[in-house]
This record gives structure tokens, C-alpha cells and sequence, in this order.
């Protein structure tokens, strides 16, 4: 009963959330379109790269643009869902978090549904669109392990992007005024995810697939989709085994979390 109560209750938040926004219309087609533009112009970077050399990382356009897609359709959904721990600073700054900490719902809970944007999905918008496209570019057979990849990647991108966020989020409570520190592997996850895994460091390369997963949530899949084989560690195969990366970044976002939360004192609020 407690459980039903808890789903209950975040759906009721989180209609609430929609209404509110569905109520200033010109506002959220404003913002929406923004967001839509936000997209154009990170697909716009690597359209102007390919469009002076032939392949990057070992990609034409087209593979390079689903790359992209799935990436962008991962980070959108995560970043509509977990975007909002990046108020966590300043929530500690101004000490408000007591006030969420006092409800009886978890705090994730509260955080991420403190302020939905549905316009982020704009973002979603222009991934779907450009993986359409590129599906008809390439011109690929749809066999049923294609059509899992093509569900389940933006599924398990959203994941660990999520994870990040939650990773940044419990990070916070450590470190003061840490959002330039958390930026750097969740926005630059998210950059590192768009592009192929293959013009990455070498140690950048290792940081992104086996500690924070963003190679994971896109080009490894596509790869496989491609029936390419990878550069050196990153074979292909590892994209089967995406789900398990999104547990492994869970587990290490689940640990900050509780232990960021065990440590916060309070302001004295």
C-alpha cells in the first residue's frame, strides 16, 4: 500500500508539472523551439567537420549522424528526468534542501520532479528526426537484432545519463560549489557521447567507457549496427552489453547519492 501510495503520489506531482506548464503555451513553444535549436547546433559541429573531410573516427556522415541520434535521444530523455539535480548547489547554498528532506517522499523523488521540462524534449526531437534520416542514408537491413539496438540503446543511453547526473548530484555535497567539477563528466559525457569513440585519448577513451560509460550509450551500439568491428578497446560486442554498463553506472551514482545524503547537516534552517 505504502508503495501504491508513493507511485500515486509522484504521478500526481508530476501531472501537475505538465498542467502547469501546458498553461503558459507561448512559453513553452518559445523554450520548446529553443531547445530544438540546441540540438541543430550540436548536430551542426560534426556536419561541418564531415563536411570538410571524409570520415571522422573511421565514420562517413551518415554513421557519424546516427551516432549522434542515439546519443542525443539518450541525453534529452535523461536530461528532461535527472536535469534538475543541477540545482543541487543551489539548494545548499541557500538552504532550501531541508525543506524537501521533511516530505514524506525521497528526495530523488522530489528533486526530479521539482521542475519537468517537457521542452527538453525538443532536444529528443531533432535526435529522432536525424536518425531517420540517417537510417535512410545508409540504407541498412532492419533484422531483429538491429530493431533491439535501435529500442534499447536510447533506453540505456537515458540511464547512464541519468547516472551521471545522479553521480554530480551526490558529488555536490562534498564539494563546494562543485558544478563546474560535475559539468566537466556529465555535459562532457554527454559531448563525448556524440562523437566516435575512436578520435577519443586513449585515456580519455578508458575514462568514458569503463568508468563513466558515455561510449556505451551510443557508439558502441551503432557499431554494431553498422557491422563494424571498433577501434582498440572499444570492440563492438561490448554494445551488447549496454544494460550491464547502465547497472554498473547506477551503482556508482546510488553510492554517491546515499552517501551525499548521509553527510549533508543541514543549514540549521
Amino acid at each position: 500500500m505504502a508503495e501504491l501510495s508513493l507511485i500515486d503520489s509522484y504521478r500526481t506531482v508530476v501531472a501537475s508539472r505538465i498542467r502547469a506548464q501546458a498553461s503558459y503555451r507561448l512559453s513553452f513553444t518559445v523554450e520548446t523551439f529553443n531547445s530544438i535549436l540546441v540540438g541543430i547546433v550540436e548536430f551542426a559541429e560534426i556536419y561541418v567537420l564531415l563536411a570538410n573531410v571524409p570520415q571522422l573516427g573511421g565514420l562517413t556522415l551518415a554513421q557519424a549522424a546516427l551516432v549522434f541520434a542515439l546519443a542525443n535521444l539518450g541525453f534529452s530523455i535523461a536530461d528532461m528526468i535527472f536535469g534538475q539535480l543541477d540545482s543541487i548547489p543551489q539548494y545548499l547554498r541557500l538552504g532550501k534542501l531541508e525543506s524537501f528532506l521533511v516530505r514524506p517522499m525521497p528526495l530523488m523523488t522530489q528533486m526530479i520532479t521539482s521542475d519537468l521540462q517537457l521542452r527538453r524534449l525538443g532536444r529528443a526531437l531533432v535526435g529522432l528526426v536525424i536518425l531517420i534520416i540517417a537510417w535512410a542514408l545508409l540504407g541498412l537491413p532492419m533484422t531483429p537484432g538491429t530493431l533491439y539496438l535501435l529500442i534499447i540503446t536510447p533506453i540505456t543511453g537515458a540511464a547512464i545519463y541519468g547516472a551521471m547526473f545522479t553521480l554530480a548530484g551526490g558529488i555536490q555535497f562534498y564539494v563546494i560549489d562543485g558544478a563546474e567539477f560535475t559539468n566537466a563528466f556529465v555535459y562532457g559525457g554527454g559531448y563525448a557521447g556524440q562523437l566516435p569513440g575512436s578520435v577519443l585519448l586513449m585515456p580519455v577513451r578508458v575514462l568514458f567507457t569503463f568508468v563513466i560509460p558515455a561510449t556505451v550509450t551510443a557508439y558502441l551500439p551503432a557499431l554494431l549496427i553498422l557491422g563494424e568491428p571498433g577501434p582498440e578497446l572499444l570492440p563492438s560486442w561490448l554494445g551488447w552489453f549496454a544494460p550491464l554498463f547502465a547497472i554498473w553506472a547506477w551503482l556508482l551514482a546510488g553510492f554517491a547519492w546515499r552517501s551525499g545524503v548521509r553527510k549533508f547537516t543541514g543549514a540549521g534552517g
